[in-house]
């Protein structure tokens, strides 16, 4: 494990810290990474959720708890 870690930032030619924080920030992420914000909107005939929601009526009804 401890020879992957050398590897890594040497490969990448960043300090260990560098590289380690970036990791960080990656992997707790709160936002979507680009490629996947960039699919928002792709399917030009894809309705929207109101659309959706309002084909489907009122629903079933529920049960009480």
């Amino acid at each position: 494990m401890e020879r992957r870690l050398k590897a890594f930032p040497e490969k990448a030619n960043v300090p260990k810290s560098y590289w380690i924080a970036s990791l960080i920030r990656e992997k707790t992420a709160a936002d979507w990474p680009g490629s996947v914000a960039r699919l928002a909107k792709a399917w030009k005939d894809f309705p929207e959720a109101e659309n959706l929601k309002g084909e489907l009526g009122s629903g079933s009804p529920r049960e009480t708890l």
